[in-house]
């Protein structure tokens, strides 16, 4: 398998929300065992489409205890609260406590057209959540009050700059907004 190389903040193509999938084919179904290639070379549970360049509404996931494609997510129904540290493979290097429902209803469609429908909670309920922000355009940074989101771009201005003055140092791109 190939992997893709995962898209950081700045790149436009994390800020546009996502086509629905409307055809299941092989390509489809090769594309999504990259993901999971790459998602895996960067110890990540959840990848979703855009964070590979694809303008298309699906996410792969795997956690330990599940695993999958969700095609066309949406979250039905929520409830409750949970904090808790959230990073992203699209923002290297950083994560911030975000408040996020405790609980979800996820329904969406399977690489094989079946409907699905998932009660998931905390971290299962979390990753869903995350991936479904990315397919609508929206990255963690928008998720954070005014200040840790300044506090934020801050570090992610001096990431960039480390990297511009030691370029052998890291071999991630970093763009920003």
């Amino acid at each position: 398998m190939s992997s893709y190389e995962i898209r950081t903040v700045g790149d436009p193509v994390l800020r546009t929300v996502t086509a629905e999938v409307t055809d299941i084919d092989a390509s489809l179904v090769k594309v999504t065992k990259n993901m999971f290639t790459s998602m895996y070379d960067a110890a990540g549970i959840g990848l979703a489409a855009p964070q590979v360049g694809i303008q298309k509404r699906f996410f792969v996931y795997d956690h330990g205890e599940n695993s999958g494609v969700i095609l066309n997510p949406q979250i039905v129904d929520s409830d409750g609260e949970w904090v808790f540290e959230e990073a992203c493979l699209s923002i290297p290097g950083l994560s911030w406590e975000i408040i996020r429902p405790k609980t979800i209803h996820l329904v969406g469609i399977d690489l094989d057209g079946n409907e699905v429908s998932i009660e998931a909670d905390e971290l299962e309920a979390r990753l869903f959540q995350h991936e479904i922000d990315h397919l609508n355009g929206v990255l963690l940074l928008d998720l954070l009050d005014d200040d840790n989101r300044r506090q934020a771009l801050k570090k992610l201005r001096d990431l960039d700059l480390r990297r511009t003055s030691n370029p052998g140092s890291d071999s991630g791109e970093l763009r920003l907004p």
